[in-house]
């Protein structure tokens, strides 16, 4: 059986179906509650029952006493209705809603879909998750002190596991390591989530996303949320790299086209090589978006990646094509760490 659950004080209504959490079915439905662990040992997705009732699930008693109970809380991750309900809770709206914090991870797998890129997986200790918006990111911490910064890949329902793509960086400490080093169940220490980069969900502007190297990695968290929560936004990707090899997961790009009517994928490459045999796009990514669009002032631009791609494209954009200055989302990836 259905239930429909509203929120106040934003009135938002989503459903429950049979067998799942409420704190489940709103992140499905796209409306983020805060959570810390997902399994009943944190309280962080704690919220109130206005009306209704429900089965509180298993938790740790230390996370919701018999108190809070009778005054009518209940832990969101494991909470199932038993009725129709009327919740009280603070919904993520904005990066600065969500709670930064250090943690330490293991490294689950690491997966070569190129010779120097590297895709990490890191899992966190067993009642822990970490809630971020599609787009952020995270900072390394090494033993040396300095942070290394890096986009989170994976979008926030499939967070089983936080997902890196690492491109090698010879002479670079963390990259060395990663390439050279790292081991599976390695424990690393990391800061996050960080950063601004994310979807803004209450546009229904069309996007245009822009990507060279590994800024596919935010791309991806962002293209995979939206298809989570079913936003119907006509959605244009263009990825430069210098040959076929650096579009490392091209092959998921193309997937998300063929599966999906308002995605459309560009590959641009600057240097193919002779082995390419590349009849597709080439020259710069940014040129390339500005040949297809004469007139960008009705679309939302999210870039990342190169600095100096992200700059000449966000002054191009502006300058040429009448995108206004607000709907220019980025992130420039820097060598060692976010500015």
């Amino acid at each position: 059986m259905t239930h429909s659950v509203t929120i106040k004080p934003s009135n938002h209504q989503f459903h429950v179906n049979q067998g799942e959490t409420l704190l489940d079915a709103a992140l499905r439905e796209g409306y983020a509650l805060p959570y810390g662990c997902r399994n009943g040992a944190c309280g962080a997705c704690k919220g109130k029952v206005l009306e209704g009732s429900l089965d509180y699930g298993d938790y740790q008693a230390h996370a919701l006493s018999e108190e809070e109970k009778r005054q009518g809380m209940a832990l969101f991750c494991c909470a199932r209705p038993q009725s129709d309900l009327v919740i009280e809770v603070k919904e993520i709206g904005a990066a600065k809603d969500i709670q930064v914090r250090t943690m330490p991870c293991r490294v689950e797998k690491v997966e070569h879909p190129a010779d120097d890129v590297a895709v990490l997986y890191l899992k966190l200790p067993a009642n822990e998750r970490l809630q971020f918006l599609a787009g952020q990111y995270i900072d390394i911490l090494m033993k040396d002190g300095k942070r290394r910064s890096f986009s989170l890949a994976n979008a926030p329902h499939d967070d089983a596991f936080l997902q890196l793509h690492v491109r090698y960086l010879a002479g670079g400490a963390f990259t060395e390591y990663v390439f050279k080093t790292m081991k599976e169940k390695d424990i690393l220490r990391f800061e996050g989530p960080l950063g601004s980069f994310f979807l803004h969900e209450d546009s229904a502007k069309p996007i245009v996303f822009l990507a060279s190297g590994t800024g596919f990695a935010p791309v991806k968290a962002i293209v995979e949320h939206a298809f989570h929560i079913g936003i119907q936004r006509e959605m244009v990707f263009y990825w430069g790299a210098r040959n076929r090899k650096d579009l490392y997961l091209a092959e998921l790009a193309e997937r998300w086209q063929q599966e999906r009517p308002n995605f459309r994928f560009v590959p641009v490459l600057s240097e193919p090589a002779p082995e390419d045999n590349w009849s597709g796009r080439t020259g710069l990514v940014h040129q390339a978006v500005m040949e297809d669009f004469a007139d960008l002032s009705a679309y939302e631009i999210y870039a990342c990646g190169n600095p100096a791609m992200v700059e000449t494209a966000h002054g191009a954009f502006i300058s040429e094509r009448g995108l206004p200055e607000g709907q220019f989302f980025s992130d420039a990836f820097f060598i060692a760490a976010k500015k």
